[in-house]
């Protein structure tokens, strides 16, 4: 069983997703982390990339869906990017991903909203 764990943590957009018509004409920031529990063993012995998590072809992931089609919910993003990465990356043994809105349209001014979801494999 994998234990090793692998985190991008903060990949930060500017982009149109939410229920309000102003969140979709002005658009919201939006951090998105990951988290992959993996055997990062091989890897690490053979410096080979194939046998981790590719960074760059991750958050291209993830940017396809924050700057593609608006979304009412966090929950829709998060679903989407964890789909699409378990698919991707199918030698991980669990997925993690994290969707934050900063500073959503709420009277008492949140600091943030986040859903978080998990995929084992």
């Amino acid at each position: 069983m994998a234990t090793d764990r692998l985190t991008i943590s903060g990949l930060t957009y500017k982009a149109k997703h939410g229920v309000f018509k102003q969140e979709k004409l002005h658009g919201n920031t939006f951090k998105v982390s990951l988290e992959f529990i993996l055997d990062l063993s091989t890897a690490a012995k053979n410096d080979s990339l194939p046998e981790t998590i590719d960074y760059v072809k991750a958050e291209e992931i993830v940017a396809t869906v924050m700057m593609g089609d608006s979304a009412d919910l966090i929950e829709t993003l998060t679903f989407k990017i964890g789909e699409l990465l378990f698919a991707e990356f199918s030698h991980i043994r669990q997925l993690t991903v994290s969707v934050r809105k900063l500073h959503p349209p709420m009277s008492s001014s949140p600091e943030y909203s986040e859903v978080t979801m998990s995929w084992p494999r």
